[in-house]
C-alpha cells in the first residue's frame, strides 16, 4: 500500500486526551507562558465523554491550579458530609469506626462530583486562555522523529473499512507534530502501552496491577436521599473469590452514584465481575436504599491499581506520562484525580522550563524526579504496601496489616512493612478453569439488576460498524483453540459491555467480538490469559457518551 500523505501542524506541546490530567497540564502551561501553542486532542465526540470516575474529588490539584475555583463557578459543590466503611456479610453489614481509620482514610473536605462535569469545566478554562481543543480525533499512531523521539501523534483519521483499508470517504487525518507530546490517555492507554514498551519505562519496577469500575448512576427517593453522604464497602459477595468493594455516594438532585470495583489479579476464571456488581445492589442495606428509584446511566473503566512500585518512568524522549497512563491512582483512598491534576502540573512547569531554554524533544527528567519525589510521591508512598496485602493475605488481614502500616506512615513517615512487591500481571493470575469451581449467579431482575446489553444502552455507546475492529487479536484462532478448553474463555465475564461470545456456528464454536459494545475499560487488554487482545482506539468520537459520569 503506498504511502499515506498527511499535512502537517506544529504546536510546543501536543495533549493526547482532555481528562484532568491533559486540561491541568494545558492550563497550567498557558498560565505560565500564554504565547505558547498548546493542543488537546479527545477521542470522545466532547469532553467528557469518556470520563468515567466514582468521584469523591481531593481539591488538592483543583486548588493548586485555581484557587478561586469556587468563585469561577466550578461544578464542585457537594462537600462530604458523612463517612461510612462498612463489612458486608450475605444479610448484615458491620460499621467499621471512623476512629479506626487512619486520618488519609478520611473524605473530610473532599466533594462528591461528576467528573465528567469538571473537565468540562476545565476545557472552558483552558479555551478561555487560548488552549485549542479538538474533540472527536482520536490519536491512532504515533509520529517518530528521525533521532527515535516521540515527535507527534497523528489525529483524525477516519474512514477506513472493516478490512482495514481506506474507503471511498476516506480521510487520512493529520500529523500534529510538538516540541513535546503529553500524553494523558486514562488507564492502559494504547499510544502509552507503545511508549512503555519501546523505551523500557518499566524496567526495574512491579507489574501493573488493575481493577475493573462499573458504575452506575440512580435516581432514588428523596426521602432517602442523604447529600454529601460517602460510603465504603468491602466483603460480600466477593468474599474469597476477589478482592474489592464498592461505593455509593449521594449527590446533587437525589442522585447517587453507586459503583464495585473488581481487582483484575481474581484466580477463578469463572467470576463474573459485571454480575458481582449486579448481585451487592440485592443486598438488604443497599436494595432497601434503590427501592422506588431508577437507574439513568451505566459505564465501566479499568483503573490502576499497582500504586508507587508501579510506576514507570514518566518521561521519555519528547514526551511525558500524565495521571492514569502513568498509574497515580492512591488505591485505598479510590482517588487518583487530584494525582492526575499535580502530574499535570507538574510536567507543564517542566516543559515551560525547558523551551525557555531553547530544548526541545528531550527527556523531561525533572517532571519524572517531581513525580517520583513530590507531593504525588508522598501521598502514594505511605499507601504502597495495601495492595499487595490485599493481593496476598485477601481482605481481612489485608486491612489489618494495612490499616496498622498507614497508621504509622501517617504519624512518622516510615513505613514499618518497607515495601512489598506484586510479582505477576494480572492475566497471568488467571488459573486454569479445571482447578476453580463454577460460580451460579442469579438471573437479573431488572428492577434492581439488569444484564449486560440493556445496561450498556445506559452508556449511550455507539461505534461506526463499518470500520475495523479496535479490538485486535493476536491470533484469531487462539480464542477456541486455547481460552476456552483451559480458562472457559474468561472474555465472555470479564467483559462489562458483552463484547465476547463464544457461539455454535455449523457444528463448531467460534468466538465473536462485537466491538459496537465496547465502552472503552481496556479490561480485555488487561486480563486476557494469553494476552491475545489489544485495544486500540477507534475513530474518533466512537464509544460511550457518558452525560455526568
Amino acid at each position: 500500500m503506498a504511502e499515506i500523505e498527511r499535512e502537517s501542524m506544529e504546536y510546543d506541546v501536543v495533549i493526547v486526551g482532555a481528562g484532568p490530567a491533559g486540561l491541568s497540564a494545558a492550563i497550567r502551561l498557558k498560565e505560565l507562558d500564554p504565547d505558547l501553542s498548546v493542543v488537546v486532542l479527545e477521542k470522545g465526540s466532547e469532553v467528557g465523554a469518556h470520563i468515567l470516575s466514582g468521584a469523591v474529588l481531593d481539591p488538592t490539584g483543583l486548588n493548586a491550579l485555581f484557587p478561586d475555583w469556587k468563585e469561577r463557578g466550578a461544578p464542585v459543590r457537594v462537600e462530604v458530609k458523612e463517612d461510612n466503611f462498612l463489612f458486608l456479610g450475605k444479610r448484615r453489614k458491620l460499621r467499621f469506626p471512623n476512629w479506626l481509620m487512619p486520618p488519609l482514610m478520611s473524605n473530610h473536605g473532599n466533594y462528591i462530583v461528576s467528573m465528567g462535569n469538571v473537565c468540562r469545566w476545565l476545557a472552558e478554562q483552558a479555551e478561555g486562555l487560548g488552549v485549542e481543543i479538538f474533540p472527536g480525533m482520536s490519536c491512532s499512531e504515533l509520529v517518530w522523529g528521525e533521532d527515535g523521539r516521540v515527535a507527534g501523534v497523528v489525529a483524525g483519521e477516519f474512514g477506513r473499512q472493516a478490512d482495514g483499508t481506506p474507503g471511498p470517504g476516506y480521510e487520512p487525518g493529520m500529523e500534529l507534530r510538538g516540541k513535546y507530546v503529553f500524553l494523558a490517555e486514562g488507564v492502559r492507554g494504547s499510544l502509552s502501552k507503545q511508549v512503555i514498551a519501546r523505551y523500557g519505562l518499566s524496567e526495574g519496577r512491579d507489574p501493573q496491577k488493575y481493577g475493573i469500575g462499573m458504575k452506575e448512576i440512580w435516581e432514588i427517593d428523596p426521602a432517602k436521599h442523604r447529600e454529601g453522604t460517602v460510603t465504603h464497602t468491602m466483603g460480600w459477595p466477593l468474599d474469597g473469590n476477589a478482592g474489592g468493594g464498592s461505593f455509593i455516594y449521594h449527590a446533587e438532585n437525589n442522585q447517587i452514584f453507586i459503583g464495585f470495583v473488581v481487582h483484575l489479579n481474581y484466580e477463578n476464571p469463572h467470576l463474573y465481575p459485571y454480575m458481582e456488581f449486579q448481585r451487592f445492589k440485592h443486598h438488604p442495606a443497599v436494595a432497601e436504599l434503590l427501592k422506588g428509584g431508577k437507574r439513568v446511566a451505566y459505564g465501566a473503566r479499568a483503573i490502576s491499581e499497582g500504586g508507587y512500585q508501579s510506576i514507570p518512568k514518566a518521561a521519555f524522549p519528547g514526551g511525558v506520562l500524565l495521571g492514569c497512563s502513568a498509574g497515580l491512582v492512591n488505591v485505598p483512598r479510590i482517588k487518583g484525580n487530584h494525582n492526575a491534576m499535580m502530574s499535570g502540573i507538574e510536567a507543564a512547569t517542566a516543559a515551560v522550563a525547558a523551551i525557555r531554554a531553547g530544548r526541545q524533544g528531550d527527556t523531561l527528567e525533572d517532571y519524572d524526579t517531581a513525580l517520583h519525589s513530590g507531593a504525588i510521591a508522598k501521598d502514594l508512598k505511605r499507601v504502597r504496601n495495601v495492595k499487595p496485602l490485599w493481593s496476598h493475605y485477601g481482605n481481612l488481614m489485608a486491612t489489618a496489616l494495612g490499616g496498622f502500616d498507614m497508621w504509622m506512615a501517617n504519624l512518622t513517615g516510615w513505613n514499618p512493612l518497607g515495601t512489598l512487591h506484586h510479582e505477576k500481571t494480572d492475566a497471568a493470575h488467571t488459573g486454569k478453569a479445571k482447578d476453580h469451581a463454577k460460580i451460579d449467579y442469579p438471573k437479573p431482575d431488572g428492577v434492581l439488576s439488569f444484564d449486560r446489553l440493556t445496561n450498556v444502552a445506559f452508556s449511550f455507546t455507539n461505534h461506526e460498524e463499518s470500520q475495523p475492529s479496535h479490538l485486535r487479536l493476536t491470533d484469531p484462532a487462539l480464542p477456541i483453540r486455547v481460552n476456552l478448553p483451559e480458562f472457559a474463555e474468561p472474555a465472555q465475564r470479564y467483559c462489562p459491555a458483552g463484547v465476547y461470545e463464544v457461539v455454535e456456528k455449523d457444528g463448531s464454536k467460534q468466538f465473536v467480538v462485537n466491538f459496537q459494545n465496547c465502552v472503552h475499560c481496556k479490561t480485555c487488554d488487561i486480563k486476557d490469559p494469553s494476552q491475545n487482545i489489544t485495544w486500540a482506539t477507534p475513530q474518533g468520537g466512537d464509544g460511550p457518551n457518558y452525560p455526568n459520569m
